[in-house]
């Protein structure tokens, strides 16, 4: 059985310790590949460093909504661009992001908006899907997809919306990245989504070391959790886990191309 984490944070300071060793405790525990996306310009030597060094890892260029405020402040959108732009031809870079919308931030909407776009534009010229971060801006962003058509789609991560919201991206040529939240029976609207939307349309994820799994609260996540993922999104769809891995996997491989 082979998985993907399609969204996972491994270039973060909480694997510096024991990355080597985690990443050989994943591969054996079928966890093969894993995607770091970007989160901010300035540093994506270290996600990049990671996916040269480790076999089987990936990288995106992006700048995540929590660090455009600082960016503000120094650079403009373009220069953001240029940033980002000497990545994109690095064999191991799959997407752009994370990028996207935050309601809860206290930059607002509209300032957070020329970044995201310039993102969204990046992909479309690179040719390259994106990895999108939204809360509480789901019809911004569908309004953003509707104009812009990326023509590799891309990944809703973090999803936890309902059935119809799901429905709505996977139209728009976009997949559901589902981590950690299914396995809580109180994030009950998002385990009724998971079983009503086509598994074609689902990516799993852990974005560890953030969004512990149930069982697993106040502790580091890992990648290495990734398998109780898949075993959870089983037990709530009513298949077998050997059949959520095989086309969970062939979706990360469809959208990445990796």
């Amino acid at each position: 059985m082979t998985l993907i984490d399609s969204h996972c944070h491994f270039d973060f300071g909480a694997f510096d310790d024991n990355r080597e060793q985690c990443w050989r405790e994943c591969r054996q525990a079928g966890v093969e590949q894993l995607v770091i996306p970007g989160v901010n310009p300035a540093e994506l030597d270290v996600p990049f460093g990671c996916a040269e060094s480790l076999p089987g890892i990936f990288a995106a260029v992006g700048l995540h909504p929590w660090w455009v405020a600082a960016w503000s402040e120094q650079q403009t959108p373009q220069q953001l661009v240029t940033a980002l732009e000497k990545y994109l031809q690095h064999p191991k870079c799959v997407a752009v992001g994370e990028c996207g919308l935050d309601g809860y931030l206290d930059i607002a909407i509209e300032q957070q908006l020329p970044w995201f776009e310039q993102q969204l534009k990046l992909a479309c010229d690179a040719k390259l899907p994106v990895i999108i971060h939204v809360l509480k801006a789901h019809n911004r962003v569908i309004e953003l997809l509707k104009k812009y058509r990326l023509p590799k789609g891309g990944v809703i991560h973090a999803f936890t919306g309902s059935a119809e919201l799901g429905r709505r991206y996977w139209e728009l040529g976009f997949y559901l990245g589902i981590g950690g939240t299914i396995t809580y029976e109180r994030a009950r609207k998002t385990r009724d989504a998971v079983t009503q939307l086509p598994l074609q349309s689902l990516l799993l994820e852990t974005d560890a070391p953030d969004m512990p799994l149930w069982g697993h609260q106040g502790q580091s996540n890992s990648p290495l959790y990734l398998p109780e993922i898949a075993n959870c999104l089983a037990q709530l769809r009513g298949q077998s886990v050997e059949d959520i891995a095989a086309q969970t996997t062939a979706n990360s491989q469809q959208l990445f191309g990796i």
